[in-house]
């Protein structure tokens, strides 16, 4: 039985990073590409006999390189094509913060049958993984785009996945709070932005600009560069404030828990 806190982690993957699949395939070119003809549902799950259907999953809808992403939720068995099957939460969220062996990997189905989607699912996963784990900033400024925009996606999603499922930290922050709208933007890119929103101990993560009325707080980055130098834990917050390359609209008592609860995210998906 998964503890609590692989749990945590868990969703985290389910919820939060799996979904960027989606953005990821979407946004480079020689990804989106590969799926234009594709018809298939792809699947990431672990086993586990506490889940209501014997395992947790995430699970996508591919038609013609339009991608439907279905959360934390197990897709039909007779229509899946491909699955990577973990045997346990514990293995999948080991493969996932990058201890990869024979103990880990996952059993791999639709791998003779769909042998093209399969491959390309994998090359998306792998430059999934190769933008989450980066530890230095990227020269190429389309890359340091999809970066942000993918953590910023990462932490939006994750604050709410675990307020969601009853992070006690977490929770007691919303619970106290009142209709607050707390965004992550770029100056000048508003196609990188992420939002959540929190209310009396409910949440939702959203993507874009927060267009129904200003956002009681948001860290404001001045580039890419900067966004990534506290992203990926390079720069020091104050120094980034007091530079110029990080603004914090609004109290910087809302910008410490706001940021205590990124570097929790971030814990738990590495």
């Amino acid at each position: 039985m998964a503890s609590r806190e692989d749990i945590f982690t868990n969703k985290i993957f389910l919820c939060a990073a799996l979904p960027l699949l989606k953005t990821i395939a979407s946004d480079d070119p020689k990804l989106a590409k590969k799926f234009e003809k594709t018809h298939a549902v792809i699947q990431v799950s672990a086993r586990d006999p506490e889940a209501p259907d014997g395992k947790y999953a995430t699970h996508f809808v591919i038609n013609d390189g339009e991608w439907v992403v279905h959360a934390d939720k197990v897709s039909d068995k007779e229509h899946t094509q491909v699955e990577l099957e973990f045997k346990s939460v514990e293995q999948m969220n080991a493969f996932f913060k990058g201890n990869i062996g024979p103990k880990t990997l996952p059993k791999m189905k639709g791998v003779v049958s769909h042998g093209g989607t399969f491959l390309s699912f994998m090359m998306t996963l792998l430059k999934m993984s190769s933008l989450l784990t980066a530890t230095e900033i990227p020269e190429d400024e389309t890359t340091q785009q999809l970066m942000v925009k993918c953590f910023f996606y990462l932490l939006s999603s994750g604050i709410s996945t675990l307020n969601k499922n009853g992070h006690e930290k977490v929770k007691e922050w919303t619970s106290k709070s009142p209709d607050r709208v707390y965004a992550f933007a770029v100056e000048n890119h508003p196609e990188v932005s992420a939002y959540i929103r929190i209310k009396a101990g409910k949440s939702r993560a959203g993507r874009g600009t927060y267009k129904r009325a200003l956002p009681f707080f948001t860290l404001r980055f001045d580039s890419f560069k900067s966004a990534l130098g506290i992203l990926l834990s390079i720069d020091d917050m104050l120094d980034s404030v007091r530079t110029g390359k990080l603004v914090m609209d609004g109290a910087p008592e809302f910008g410490g828990q706001i940021g205590e609860l990124m570097f929790m995210v971030g814990d738990y998906a590495k």
